[in-house]
Formats: C-alpha cells, structure tokens, sequence
C-alpha cells in the first residue's frame, strides 16, 4: 500500500457517497506498500455505528481489466470462510468506479494487526490459512496468468539494465543475469496449479495473538503453481536482518501449518528449493525496478532489493535444500 495520488475531501466524500456506507469522517493515507494509493476510511456507518473501510486506487502493474478477478475472488474465499476482506460493491452493484483514467474500490476493513517478528505458533497459522485459501480458491470460475512471471522477471532485468542493478550493489548484476537462465531451464511445469495469492508477507497478513484475522492484498493473485505460493510465502516470512538471517523454527512451522490441511506431494516438496530461488529472485527484481523508478515525491516507503537477493543466495546453495525436508 502506499500514496501515489492525492484525493481531496470534497473528490473522497463524494466518492463515499456512491456505496452505502454512511457519510465519510475520515481518510488517512497509508505509506505502507508499492503498488497502490490507499486510505483507511472511517465513515458514520449505514445507522451510525460508525465503519471502516480501505480505499484503493490502482496506479501501477495492474490491469483494469483484472479487477473483476481480484475482486470477485475476494468475494469467493470470503464466502468459503476464508479469513479475507469483502468487496463493497457500490449502490448500483458495481465491484469498482471509475475515478477519472484510475479505478477505485471500497474494500472491507478487518480486525488485526501486521507482523515484523512472526513466533512460530502464528508461522503455522499463516501456513494452514494459505492451504486452506488453496482449497476454497478450487471451484473459483475465473482464471488469470501470472503476471509477475519469468518473463517480467526478464523484462525488469532489462529495464533496470546492467548498470542500474550495478548501481544498487556491484554484485546484482551479475547474481541476477546468471540466475535468470538456470531458473528458465528448471522451472517445473507439471505440478498442481489453482489459484495463488502470490505475495503473502507479513504485512500482508492481518492476526490477533495467533489466529489468522485477515488475509489482504490479492493484486497478484493469479492462478500458478500452488507450490510457488508456498515459496513465495517461505521466502517472505523464513527470514530477519534484512534478509541475512534464515529461521529454521519458522520455516519447519510455516510449512507444517499448511501441511495440516494441504499435503505436498513428493514432487511439489522436491521443487521448493528452486520455486523459493525464483521467489526470491522474482522480488529481487520487482523491489529493483521500484527502487530505480518510484517518483521522489510519493508517499511511498521504498523496499530494499538486496533483502531478496540475500535469499536468493541462501536458496541457491545446495546445502540449504534441506530446509524443505520433511521432518
């Protein structure tokens, strides 16, 4: 989440206007995040008991088109009693609105609060609220590709360019361009797919002591390699100190958790160690490009790529497969 765009009162309060939620109170810009504009949105409530609400506004690396998936999908695993923020659909049933050329939605505020040190009790819960995600995303109708696949990880190398990633460290360049080919030739294709969130970090995730209250921000989920979910949420969550030290609790945790509801399959297990490689390279890159490109003037808390490219380290050396063994 983050502030790109600035919103008067008068453009915020008619905007409210339009779902049934009461008058707006309140909106406060939330810096957090790279992709979108977002507000937290105090309203009066549709009897005055007052309600909150998160307010996005897509800026960049998502496709209006794309909306009705990501927010019908909210819909879906809501319904299936996933820990997930409903959509607000406004008076005329509409998922989003049109705000000028940018789209907007109303999406439902949940109870909890985002992690920096995760214990290995809330490690397990977060891994069982993803499988069961899995699960519940199965019987959903839509499909999308993913968009932030190998290919965009090529792209973003060559838009950043040699010198670029050069420029955030001197080894980038050339850990990233040997990467790249290596993970092309071993991508598994054949394992089971369905329908990912693709970006589920820590503050991405919303608990109360050690219950799972909210799983957000699904602008990436696309249907891919459930496995790579897996990665993706290991490489988010397994490491501190800016991506120099792995926690093995965490870890064996966070991968029991799904195991009580989704088990892998022995093939999925053997390819984790390249999926988490790919993962990590995949932010490497993605946190690359923001780093060179955000605008000086947004409101935004650029990410650090090098905390990825620690991890794509790690993940790269063979000796560390074995954080993905059975226990």
């Amino acid at each position: 989440m983050a502030v790109y765009t600035q919103l008067g009162a008068e453009v915020l309060a008619a905007l409210i206007g339009e779902y049934d939620v009461g008058v707006l109170v309140s909106a406060k810009g939330i810096a957090e995040g790279v992709s979108n504009s977002n507000w937290l949105i105090e309203t009066t409530g549709k009897h005055g008991e007052g309600a909150r609400f998160i307010l996005t506004m897509y800026e960049f690396r998502i496709d209006i088109a794309d909306l009705p998936f990501f927010l019908s999908l909210l819909d879906h695993l809501a319904a299936g009693g996933c820990a997930v923020p409903r959509t607000i659909h406004d008076r005329s049933g509409a998922l989003y609105r049109q705000l000028g050329d940018k789209a907007v939605a109303l999406i439902e505020f949940l109870p909890g609060v985002s992690l920096s040190e995760p214990t290995a009790a809330q490690a397990r819960a977060v891994g069982a609220a993803l499988a069961e995600m899995h699960l519940a995303s199965a019987d959903f109708p839509a499909a999308r590709a993913n968009a932030m696949g190998l290919a965009e990880w090529q792209r973003l190398v060559e838009g950043c360019g040699h010198d670029g990633l050069m420029a955030i460290d001197p080894d980038l360049a050339d850990r990233v361009e040997r990467e790249l080919p290596l993970l092309a030739a071993a991508w598994p294709t054949d394992l089971p797919q369905g329908v990912i969130h693709a970006d589920l970090f820590p503050d991405n995730v919303l608990v109360l002591g050690d219950k799972v209250t909210g799983l957000i921000d699904f602008y990436f989920a696309c249907t891919d390699l459930l496995a790579y979910d897996v990665a993706v949420t290991h490489a988010a969550w397994c490491f501190g100190g800016a991506g120099r030290d792995f926690d093995p609790a965490i870890s064996a945790a966070l991968l029991a958790g799904y195991e009580s509801v989704r088990p892998l399959s022995p093939e999925e297990r053997a390819a984790l160690p390249v999926l988490a490689r790919g993962a990590a390279l995949r932010f490497t890159m993605s946190r690359a490009w923001d780093w060179l490109n955000t605008p000086a003037d947004a409101l935004v808390v650029k990410k650090d790529p090098m905390a990825f490219a620690r991890r794509l380290e790690f993940y790269a050396d063979p000796a560390n497969a074995a954080v993905f063994d059975p226990a």
